[in-house]
């Protein structure tokens, strides 16, 4: 009781957080059921005929399964990997920048896309790839010699161009954590290095990348814990809705959205978001196991 009173300033300003986070996440959940009923808006939801796995059954009976899955783990997957070796580069060349001005005019700028809106991206990329407008098309390609490209009905570019689009957007954020965490190391560290004859290069493979393997790890973890949720924005708005360019475009945020909005199935569209829901939960337990079994293992040595 004594802790209680002690401590209940900091519980009071818990409350907002705790009141946030049982409305947006856990009450929704109540709307799990939808996933297992023919929804009947005139019965209501409780109300609706129980019809088990069917919405599941039609949705992996498709192709669309395999498409979404396939291009949401792939994208991910991709993002954490290009995404947290630009980041960690970047911020080390960064924390080699002794010139205080310099260093923040940099960081600022590597910052700015990550604050821009997914539709203000969208339209910038629209000003690049429109087929009629289009800077490429009408400036880059001509000096190149080369004809203009319907960029919105050619699959194939899609995975080069999210990738560059997302890496240009996200990586300043990561960038300016792996700097703090760089900043933080003891520069006794170095020094010594330095007196060994260790040049920059031993020092960033020895020293920096060691030092901050912890917040890699963890920055990596929650990046898989959320392998299976993909930028909406990214996904939807910056190939604006293309149906040409599914194939390589649609993944499971984007496949619910439609399924709901266009097709009006709300059943398959809650039976897709808790598919991606128990896989990503999987996914977090895995890789949170993983690194627990490999720490261990180094502990041992």
């Amino acid at each position: 009781m004594i802790k209680f009173k002690r401590f209940l300033p900091l519980f009071i300003m818990m409350v907002p957080g705790l009141m946030y986070l049982l409305i947006n996440n856990y009450l929704p959940m109540f709307g799990l059921v939808i996933a297992f009923k023919d929804v009947n808006y005139a019965k209501g939801i409780f109300a609706s005929d129980w019809i088990g796995f069917k919405n599941f059954e039609y949705l992996f009976s498709s192709r669309d399964a395999f498409v979404i899955t396939r291009n949401t783990i792939l994208y991910n997957g991709g993002f954490i990997i290009l995404n947290t070796i630009l980041a960690i580069g970047i911020a080390i060349m960064l924390n080699e920048i002794k010139n205080k001005l310099a260093k923040s005019f940099y960081q600022s700028v590597i910052l700015m896309p990550f604050l821009i809106s997914m539709v203000i991206v969208s339209y910038l990329g629209f000003a690049f790839l429109s087929e009629d407008v289009g800077y490429l098309n009408k400036t880059i390609l001509p000096l190149l010699g080369l004809d203009g490209v319907s960029w919105y009905n050619e699959a194939k570019y899609w995975p080069y161009i999210l990738t560059f689009i997302n890496v240009w957007k996200g990586v300043g954020f990561l960038c300016v954590i792996y700097l703090a965490a760089i900043i933080g190391i003891d520069q006794e560290y170095y020094e010594a290095a330095t007196l060994d004859g260790a040049n920059k290069w031993h020092q960033i493979i020895h020293i920096t990348i060691p030092s901050i393997m912890p917040v890699i790890i963890m920055m990596t973890l929650l990046s898989i814990g959320r392998i299976f949720y993909s930028d909406f924005g990214l996904f939807y708005q910056v190939p604006m809705n293309s149906g040409a360019i599914y194939d390589t475009t649609n993944v499971i945020d984007t496949y619910v959205y439609r399924g709901l909005m266009q097709l009006g199935d709300i059943g398959m569209s809650a039976a897709a978001g808790l598919y991606q829901s128990i896989v990503g939960f999987v996914l977090v337990l895995l890789s949170n196991y993983l690194v627990r079994r490999k720490s261990k293992d180094n502990a041992l040595f």
